[in-house]
Formats: structure tokens, C-alpha cells, sequence
């Protein structure tokens, strides 16, 4: 039997194993007799049986996963009757709400073909897509208001990777989109921990200086960008490793580069393109281009997918604000590495981004203590969704804009000024 190295398999199981150490002890902090709610794409099966022996071995309670299928999804769209697009299984997310009200962490592996949904009827991938916001709403709350410990990390899946590199075959493919994920994550590294304690420490600089500044707003220009956004009354940065309301630091997402906030829903104004093209629920978004006005997207387009964001921003009254504004330098490692992921956990953290949807009641002074109506005074927004895109290059100045109108230099040409 011959026998093959490491370095022969499309994803380096020593590597792999690291990042699974590194979602449990940095991304979740695990605390011992907590449980923990996992989700993953089959494809990720290596790495979820991988998290689920590390958080057994740091002393979880019970570790409960839920796997996705690419083609049962996809059986649904050719096979299903119509009504079905208006289904979604709220049994299955009030259940996950009750667990984060018992203290469980919760994990998402990424790994979906981003492109899995181009070709469907973009109305039942739209209704679809609005069942599920509606549905997941009890679970997603725990989530953005940082109840509980929370991660999301990847997996190289064969048909992300095909997307990815089209040129490659595909256990070609595999091994650089492995390869691209694991230096994102740290894990090409030989200690993965202290390394993302020192890039923590990193962040927490960005964030304390950014809230020194105590800046009323931000201005962007750039191509296609002349774009002001107010940022909500006492709100608070943050970036890399968080505080969540049961006490436990955790590392929300695996890889992170940004430093983030909550703007004032209601105090936007201008024009923004994107830079990256947007994969969201298995369709393709491209060259967005919107106008605000009092905090509101009265105007929208894509040159892809166009239909599928008209949609998005008709899911309820708070799509069409934002509910996050984040700062990436251009020359990131991910951007740096010059891939496009087509998965917003890593695309986001290549450029300067904001969501469109729900805002983080973290990021706010005494934000674990505020009410949803005292965070909706002080201008954070609500919604059902929370979709992140990008419109940062090494194009866009950004201005700090205090309260006396005095501007200060935050970036420059996509770098920290």
C-alpha cells in the first residue's frame, strides 16, 4: 500500500485539525459543560467531526449539528410545489433560540456553493429567502445581540472550490481554496492561539483609537462614491475578539479583519458602489450601486442578481437601511492574497463593508443593557436580515467627521491614514 503524505491530500489534515482547535478554543472559547448548536454543509463533514472531538475534549456538554445538502436543495427547487417557497422550518429555529436561552455556544461551518441558486427562479429564491429571515428571527436575536458565544470558520468544500478556481481541476482547486483559508485563519502558522491573540491585540488598538475619536460620522469618496454615514448616538467599535453578554470572549468570525460599528439607520447620505460582487443564499449579486437618503435606499441596482437585491430590500422597513459599518485596510491578507472568495465571511474581510439589515447591540456603550428601544432611540436599526457587502479599494478616502464638523483623516487610498 503506498503511502501518502500530507501534503498529498487536497486539505492538509494537520492544518484542518488546527483550525478546528482554533474554532473551539479562540473562536468560541468553549466553556466546559456548555453545549453547542453547529451547522454545516456535508461537504464540511472532516471539518465538524474535527470541532465536535475538540469541543468534547475541552468539555462541552452535548455538541447537536445540523448538516445542509447541496442537492436536496437544489431537489426542491426542480421538485417542489409552489407553496413551498413559503415554508420554513420555525420548529427547528425556536428550538435553537431555546438552546442559546439555556447557554448553548453556536458554530457555522461555511462551505456552500455560492452560486448554488443562480439559475432558479429568483422570486421563489426570494420567498424562500424571506420564510427563512422570518423564521430564524428568535435564534438570529441571540446572535446579533451577542447573548451567547458565537463562531463561523470554513471548509473548502469541492464545489465553493470550483467556483473559486474554475481553471484547476478539483482536487486542485480544493487544495488552494484550502490553502487560502487556512492562512487567512492563522492555521499555516506554527501557534495559531498566540497568533490570534496577537492580531486581537492589533484590532483592540484600531477600535480604542477609532472610539477616542468619538467621530459623529464618516465620509467616503471614491469611484462611483460620495457617501456620508452617520453613526448612531454612543455607539462603540469593536473588532477581533468580543465579550458576549454570558461573560465569554469569543472570536465571532474565523478569519476577521475588520474593525466594526452601528451607524445611525436614519443619517445616511449619498451614493455607494460596491467593489466585490455579493454571493448571498446561492445567488450572485454584482456591482451594486444604491443612493440613500435619511438613512434609506430609495434607489438600487446590480448589473447582476439585480433582482434578487429588489427583493432583499423589500424583506421589511429596516433592509433598505444599515445596520453595520466596518473598516478593512486594502492591503489586508486576504485582500493581499489577491482570491475572491464569493463568500462574504472572507470577502468582507478584504475591503471596507457595511449591511444592509439588523445592527449589533454591542456596539454600544452599556449595549448589554439597553433595551431594543432605547437602541432604536440612539439609531440602531432592526430587521430581519443582515447582509454584509463590500465598498472598499485602494481608491476610497474615508474622513472622520466630529460633532463641530472638523474633519480628521481615517483612510487613504484604502489604508489607514
Amino acid at each position: 500500500m503506498t503511502n501518502l503524505s500530507a501534503s498529498a491530500e487536497p486539505v492538509d489534515p494537520v492544518q484542518l485539525d488546527k483550525l478546528a482547535q482554533v474554532a473551539v478554543h479562540t473562536g468560541l472559547q468553549l466553556q466546559a459543560g456548555q453545549d453547542l448548536v453547529m451547522t454545516a454543509p456535508i461537504a464540511a463533514l472532516p471539518l465538524a467531526r474535527l470541532i465536535t472531538k475538540h469541543a468534547y475534549a475541552a468539555g462541552a456538554g452535548l455538541v447537536t449539528t445540523f448538516y445542509s445538502d447541496e442537492e436536496a436543495t437544489l431537489a426542491r427547487y426542480s421538485h417542489a410545489p409552489d407553496a413551498s417557497f413559503d415554508r420554513a422550518p420555525s420548529w427547528l429555529y425556536d428550538g435553537m433560540a431555546k438552546a442559546y436561552e439555556n447557554g448553548a455556544a453556536r458554530l457555522a461551518i461555511a462551505g456552500d456553493n455560492p452560486l448554488l441558486l443562480a439559475s432558479q427562479d429568483p422570486a421563489r429564491v426570494s420567498r424562500a429567502n424571506t420564510a427563512n429571515s422570518i423564521a430564524y428571527k428568535p435564534a438570529l436575536e441571540h446572535i446579533s445581540n451577542f447573548d451567547i458565544n458565537w463562531n463561523i470558520c470554513a471548509y473548502p468544500s469541492p464545489s465553493w472550490a470550483a467556483q473559486v478556481f474554475p481553471d484547476l481541476s478539483i482536487d486542485q482547486a480544493v487544495r488552494k481554496l484550502a490553502e487560502a483559508i487556512f492562512a487567512a485563519s492563522r492555521v499555516n502558522l506554527d501557534d495559531p492561539i498566540e497568533a490570534w491573540r496577537s492580531h486581537n491585540a492589533v484590532l483592540a488598538e484600531r477600535s480604542a483609537w477609532l472610539n477616542g475619536q468619538r467621530f459623529s460620522a464618516l465620509h467616503y469618496s471614491g469611484p462611483g462614491t460620495d457617501l456620508t454615514i452617520g453613526l448612531a448616538d454612543d455607539h462603540e467599535w469593536h473588532g477581533g475578539a468580543s465579550v458576549a453578554k454570558n461573560g465569554v470572549t469569543c472570536n465571532p468570525n474565523i478569519p476577521t479583519e475588520e474593525v466594526f460599528t452601528t451607524p445611525h439607520a436614519h443619517r445616511v447620505e449619498g451614493t455607494v458602489s460596491s467593489t466585490k460582487p455579493l454571493s448571498y443564499q446561492g445567488t450572485l449579486i454584482d456591482e451594486i450601486q444604491v443612493r440613500f437618503e435619511a438613512g434609506r435606499i430609495v434607489e438600487a441596482s446590480a448589473s447582476r442578481g439585480e433582482d434578487v437585491l429588489l427583493k432583499v430590500l423589500d424583506t421589511d422597513e429596516g433592509a433598505r437601511r444599515i445596520g453595520e459599518v466596518a473598516l478593512v485596510p486594502h492591503s489586508s491578507p486576504i485582500s493581499a492574497s489577491g482570491v475572491l472568495f464569493y463568500n462574504t465571511l472572507f470577502d468582507e474581510n478584504a475591503s471596507c463593508h457595511i449591511a444592509l439589515g439588523q445592527c449589533y447591540s454591542k456596539c454600544f456603550v452599556d449595549g448589554a443593557s439597553l433595551t431594543p428601544e432605547q437602541i432604536a432611540a440612539k439609531g440602531g436599526n432592526s430587521s430581519l436580515i443582515h447582509i454584509d457587502w463590500m465598498i472598499g479599494s485602494d481608491q476610497i478616502d474615508i474622513d472622520g467627521i466630529r460633532a463641530d464638523g472638523e474633519k480628521v483623516p481615517v483612510m487613504r487610498k484604502g489604508e489607514w491614514a
